[in-house]
């Protein structure tokens, strides 16, 4: 659209502030210029009946991997911001596990830099923890970062952060939110001891649940909860598996929230039945686990415990997802089927998911993630295709 044109979209349910309606929206340019009930076509060059289909505010997608600096043969800042777009994704919070890690504030800023012009969604970037860069984190102010991502369990990108001391120090002194990958790596390590003495390099792919099991995620989680609720921290957990997880976390308004939790898209969708036909392509950490827990989670996000549906968008090649079984990489690239698959596997009929994306606008504090009147454009309908 033009900076002057204008379009009105008609027959639509409007998804927005935490309540579905009918209504008629009339943009300008690339702001919402009203909303209302039986807005007049000759308000607008372009009318759109959208035919009583859903329309919502672009989605925040709260941990993507876009793969920038070092991985660029997996993606980069245009061709993932692309695919989040595809799927209604318009706000991405990116991690700090690239290459070399994003773990001080020069690494920071040179990530702002490199997106610059570069990405079509908006942005902003995760500082990541180690054992030894508190002072680092101190350092960063508030508008530099939307949080301090803490790898509790060994995964991708050698971060790991195991010193007791350390972890304490961030969770009491941390100026920013804190956002955990929860897997207790000594658990996981005894696990993969045991298969690999069967097994070899080869391991099966139905083992992965069992290596990276529901105790290392409870175990992890657990801890970061505990820390949390002992120095007053800001704490949001991030993909859990595990339906006894829930347990750790409480329902209810996230204003009201110190402690908030995450599912993925894809541990919502699929359970450990599915590596029989789908493989490596479902491999991701923590590992997709049982069909109990699966509908654990989705009862999760029906009852508020969790808060946030994300994707934990991590695209790989397709070379290395041939290696052996045992050195296939963890992840799977669902930003662009973001909006599909948490229609498809949580709404079933209630519209749990608008609520939930409703709901996400709120933890993240994204001033894009609006459909209020004077707003940016930024909107979703659900048709699967259709960017607005």
């Amino acid at each position: 659209m033009t900076s002057t044109s204008k379009r009105l979209l008609v027959n639509c349910r409007l998804v927005n502030e935490g309540e579905i309606k009918e209504a008629d929206v009339l943009i300008e340019g690339d702001r919402i210029a009203r909303i209302g009930s039986g807005l007049s076509g000759s308000l607008a060059g372009e009318v759109v009946d959208l035919e009583g289909r859903h329309l919502l505010p672009g989605l925040i997608d709260d941990q993507v991997h876009f793969r920038e600096p070092g991985l660029t043969h997996k993606g980069s800042f245009p061709t993932e911001s692309r695919a989040a777009i595809c799927g209604g994704v318009t706000s991405v919070l990116e991690m700090p596990n690239t290459s070399p890690p994003t773990i001080d504030r020069g690494a920071l800023l040179t990530k702002w830099a490199a997106a610059q012009g570069r990405s079509f969604a908006n942005y902003a970037f995760y500082l990541g923890a180690t054992n030894d860069n508190l002072e680092e984190i101190k350092r960063v102010a508030l508008g530099e970062a939307c949080g301090v991502k803490i790898f509790m369990g060994a995964s991708t990108g050698n971060m790991l952060v195991d010193d007791p001391k350390a972890l304490e120090g961030i969770f009491a002194e941390s100026p920013l939110p804190i956002a955990t990958h929860c897997e207790d790596s000594p658990t996981i390590w005894a696990n993969e001891a045991v298969f690999r003495e069967r097994f070899g390099e080869d391991v099966p792919m139905e083992a992965h649940p069992e290596i990276r099991s529901a105790e290392a995620c409870y175990k992890s989680s657990s801890l970061a909860v505990d820390l949390a609720k002992r120095f007053g921290a800001r704490l949001h957990v991030l993909h859990l598996s595990t339906a006894r997880e829930l347990e750790l976390f409480e329902p209810g308004p996230i204003e009201e929230k110190l402690i908030t939790a995450e599912a993925c898209v894809h541990h919502l969708w699929f359970d450990q039945l599915r590596y029989a036909d789908l493989g490596s392509h479902i491999k991701c950490n923590p590992a997709i686990k049982t069909p109990a827990d699966r509908e654990g989670l989705v009862q999760g996000v029906r009852d508020d415990v969790i808060d946030v549906i994300a994707t934990d968008h991590a695209p790989h090649t397709r070379r290395r997802r041939h290696r052996v079984t045992s050195r296939r990489p963890r992840g799977c690239p669902l930003c662009s089927i973001h909006c599909r698959y948490c229609w498809r596997c949580t709404l079933l009929g209630n519209c749990l998911f608008l609520r939930s994306h409703a709901r996400q606008h709120t933890i993240l504090r994204c001033s894009l993630g609006s459909s209020a009147e004077d707003s940016y454009v930024r909107a979703t309908s659900l048709t699967w295709s259709r960017w607005i």
